[in-house]
């Protein structure tokens, strides 16, 4: 006789293995660093009806999927998971600055033409780096809180209302930290950069646009995390979860 099927589990899950988690992970992290390097730099445009030409950062196309990923993870696996794949990617970003910054700065070899073209596309400004490491932590950290947060408010119910509603503050923070710390003039410090104007339009043009895109992929969302549940057996509430990012995993 075949035993009957386990219920969902609600409780703790640091020490179970689950079938999908690790590929899970690895597309966290692979889009998180792929955002970086392809998207990141290039400055695009779309015409818009009535307005014309709009540019656009092209990596807004990919790098929300990277909060709609870790809302899946904080969703389907719980908070204690997810900040394992944030401090993943965090240790990712690192290296791949890290990386990108010795193969660049390593003498290129006589007959070799590429230097120039490996600057441009690898070259890091320091600043614009700290940028992007400062605000995907604290923003994806920000992001799964609330998500495993709303998720004990809501009682499970109208999952639309925290993916958008942790996107909205995680991008937020995102945004707020990012164009400041990357951008910002300091005359005092003889920084040069962007007026207080112009970083915070392009800061709340970049957040909406995330947000208003994420949202968009609701549907996906709910197909994903409906799977993951189904395969998994698992339905996570954080009830007695230390949120610190710095807690040890029991």
């Amino acid at each position: 006789m075949s035993n009957p099927p386990q219920p969902a589990e609600t409780v703790h899950t640091s020490q179970r293995r689950f079938r999908y988690f690790d590929f899970v992970m690895a597309a966290f992290v692979t889009i998180l660093l792929l955002s970086n390097v392809i998207g990141a730099a290039k400055v695009s445009f779309v015409t818009l009806p009535g307005i014309g030409m709009w540019e656009f950062g092209a990596g807004i196309l990919f790098f929300p999927i990277s909060y709609v990923i870790g809302d899946v993870l904080t969703e389907v696996y719980g908070y204690e998971r997810a900040r394992r794949c944030i401090w993943a990617g965090f240790a990712a970003l690192v290296f791949m600055a890290l990386m990108a910054y010795v193969v660049v700065a390593l003498p290129p070899a006589e007959g070799w033409t590429g230097q120039d073209a490996y600057e441009q596309v690898f070259g890091q400004v320091p600043r614009i780096v700290l940028a992007s490491i400062i605000a995907f932590w604290a923003g994806e950290f920000t992001n799964s809180y609330v998500m495993a947060r709303m998720k004990i408010w809501t009682k499970g119910k109208a999952l639309w209302s925290r993916t958008i509603g942790s996107t909205v503050v995680g991008q937020g923070v995102d945004s707020a930290l990012f164009y400041p710390i990357a951008f910002l003039a300091i005359p005092a410090m003889g920084i040069d950069g962007w007026s207080v104007e112009l970083v915070t339009t392009v800061a709340l043009t970049q957040w909406v646009l995330k947000t208003a895109w994420e949202a968009l992929l609701t549907p996906v969302t709910y197909q994903v995390v409906g799977f993951l549940k189904r395969r998994e057996g698992v339905e996570v509430f954080d009830t007695d979860t230390d949120f610190s990012p710095f807690a040890k995993a029991k």
